[in-house]
């Protein structure tokens, strides 16, 4: 899932400058900044301290690979996009948002059945860390 998303970045940075979206600054922005976001809430919600941190974070990124998914047909839709990247980064996007799916309801389903803050029940999951720890 993590791979699959670092694949996406550097498919968006190759597109924003082989591709005609070079001339648009504004998507390929919007489109680098989601791309990013993927990877990073990823990345993060692995270090956050809880389960449900980490299911929250896991949301987040598939929210901005729904959001990098519009913006890829946006860019097509208009001519940024020829028909081989498109196909390329919009089947990435999918790969990843369904990636992400799997792992969430993953993380739900062994919630229970591991021990330890990161794995504990609810009361453990609102607890917010100690200072110093």
């Amino acid at each position: 899932m993590w791979q699959t998303a670092r694949e996406l970045v550097r498919g968006v940075y190759r597109a924003s400058t082989a591709q005609k979206l070079a001339t648009d600054y504004a998507l390929q922005n919007q489109m680098k900044r989601a791309a990013v976001s993927i990877v990073s809430n990823v990345a993060e919600g692995f270090e956050r301290g809880t389960r449900k941190q980490q299911i929250e974070a896991c949301y987040l990124a598939k929210g901005s690979a729904g959001e990098l998914r519009a913006q890829i047909i946006v860019a097509h839709d208009t001519g940024l996009l020829d028909q081989e990247a498109f196909s390329w980064l919009h089947d990435r996007c999918e790969k990843c948002s369904g990636q992400l799916q799997l792992y969430i309801r993953h993380l739900r389903a062994t919630r229970q059945a591991y021990p330890g803050p990161k794995f504990g029940g609810e009361a453990e999951d609102d607890a917010l860390p100690t200072p110093g720890e």
